[in-house]
């Protein structure tokens, strides 16, 4: 009897719009708690661990993602005011923007199309399919962007937003090593290459290192949308025409 009236209660909770969203902030506070206490180490980055407890959670629970997500999509729809915010580091950044515009306009510009042809030449290469290679060549933008693009050049938008996800996650691990790596320190070089090679997610990893790097990552994650909107179309073109 206490058996079956466990099995109903969870099975009432498992369906409840509420258990997907405290899973997920569950699941965000245990990721930001052990890379707290790890030191900061990029590996234990909070976005990777929060995805994977979640993944574990929901497959070892049973819970579908049509379920899990009818109460997540409240912090789906916040990632919207959550971008909109991202202006007020860089309005408080504004003079440094200023001062380095030129710098800026060849870097993103410069960014834009290695990432992009990186992308393409690499898959290409590995011989994946034209409908893989179409998705994964916008894989440096925001989901939305990459997922507009990649129907456009003929790929599938849900493999996209997959891959930029992916890209996200390893930019915002491998990433800051990487430039201390090869020698890069300006905070300023930092936020460019971090917002422009693993958008959203790189420009949160930008934001924890300090205003400055997260300023100018936000702002090269949104013009590098804008740019590889209108340089990707034409490499594809280029590649496969």
């Amino acid at each position: 009897m206490m058996s079956t009236h466990i099995t109903n209660v969870w099975n009432d909770l498992s369906t409840s719009p509420l258990t997907g969203l405290a899973i997920t902030l569950l699941a965000y506070v245990a990721g930001l708690w052990i890379f707290e206490k790890s030191g900061r180490r990029a590996i234990l980055n909070p976005v990777l661990t929060a995805m994977l407890l979640l993944v574990g959670v929901l497959k070892i629970s049973n819970i579908s993602y049509a379920d899990y997500f009818s109460g997540a999509q409240l912090i789906h729809f916040l990632l919207g005011p959550a971008t909109v915010a991202l202006a007020v580091p860089l309005y408080n950044q504004l003079g440094r923007v200023r001062r380095s515009l030129r710098a800026l306009v060849v870097a993103i510009g410069t960014g834009s199309v290695c990432t992009a042809g990186s992308a393409i030449a690499l898959a290409w290469a590995a011989g994946v399919s034209p409908v893989s290679l179409a998705s994964i060549a916008p894989k440096s933008v925001t989901s939305p962007i990459a997922m507009g693009i990649a129907e456009q050049i003929g790929g599938l938008p849900s493999l996209a937003a997959v891959v930029v996800i992916l890209t996200g996650i390893l930019g915002a691990v491998v990433g800051p090593g990487i430039l201390r790596l090869t020698g890069v320190r300006d905070r300023r070089a930092c936020g460019v290459a971090m917002g422009t090679v693993c958008h959203g997610v790189g420009t949160a990893r930008a934001l924890q290192h300090s205003e400055v790097s997260g300023a100018f990552s936000s702002l090269s994650m949104g013009l590098n949308g804008l740019a590889t909107a209108i340089i990707l179309p034409i490499l594809w073109v280029l590649f496969t025409g």
